[in-house]
């Protein structure tokens, strides 16, 4: 079997310790897999931590180019079957990751996203069947009597219904983790990288689709996601979250409600 390759991007992430130290202990010494770890121009002293996990590849690059870009780098030029699109917050199971790869076997997948949880074991409710502008301000804004009188759209737009009890054909899934066949990857050339950080996950997710191959959730696979939720406290990533909704509508059409 073909190495599994697990690809990382980060800047200077601290999450990424903890993502590292699951790793080490799960799949540290099985030659079945490759994890490549993209720095994304992060400080010195995040770099030369990064440097004591020996069974990683590291690759330090002189710019940050953004999520897309790094999982380019790495995954394009990769000669592994099948590779995991993980983020530097994720804490996963060597089981996980083997059933992934079993799954992603049946016919016309080119791609399996897992249950995501919160460290509570909570779901984070991260499918996407649809988009719309009204969606997201929904998920945004902090009104709770608002989020209660749209609470039935907002249930189908997070896809709650998903049943727990089989897997299902999905639209979209998160780019927080994800395992894709590399070769669905190159054939649409991975990562749009005009998506700096945002979208560029509905983005590819919408292009595979369009390849004819089919992307699968499976409920029966968890990852945990230290969900950091960044552009609802950060002004700046708040701003990057914008442009990049406004170029993925721009991209696929705008659909207010």
């Amino acid at each position: 079997m073909e190495k599994i390759l697990i690809s990382i991007v980060t800047h200077n992430s601290e999450d990424i310790f903890r993502t590292l130290d699951v790793l080490a202990h799960e799949i540290g010494q099985d030659d079945r897999f490759k994890v490549v770890v993209y720095d994304n121009a992060s400080e010195t002293n995040y770099c030369k931590r990064l440097v004591k996990y020996s069974f990683i590849e590291l690759i330090c690059a002189k710019e940050n180019q953004g999520f897309g870009h790094g999982h380019n780098q790495v995954i394009l030029n990769s000669q592994a079957e099948y590779a995991f699109i993980c983020n530097p917050d994720i804490l996963v199971t060597k089981e996980t990751l083997l059933h992934m790869r079993q799954l992603i076997e049946r016919e016309n997948i080119v791609a399996v996203s897992p249950k995501v949880l919160n460290e509570d074991g909570t779901t984070q409710y991260l499918v996407r069947q649809r988009l719309s502008v009204f969606d997201y301000f929904l998920r945004f804004i902090p009104f709770k009597k608002m989020k209660q009188l749209f609470d039935r759209r907002l249930s189908a737009y997070e896809c709650r219904d998903l049943p727990d009890d089989k897997c299902s054909i999905i639209k979209m899934g998160s780019g927080c983790f994800m395992l894709v066949s590399v070769a669905a990857y190159k054939q649409i050339a991975g990562f749009d990288e005009r998506f700096f950080m945002y979208f560029e996950d509905n983005d590819f997710c919408l292009r595979l689709n369009q390849t004819g191959g089919q992307i699968l959730y499976s409920p029966f696979d968890q990852v945990v996601h230290l969900y950091g939720k960044g552009a609802h406290r950060n002004r700046k990533l708040f701003l990057i979250f914008m442009q990049s909704m406004f170029k993925f509508f721009n991209k696929w059409g705008w659909k207010w409600f």
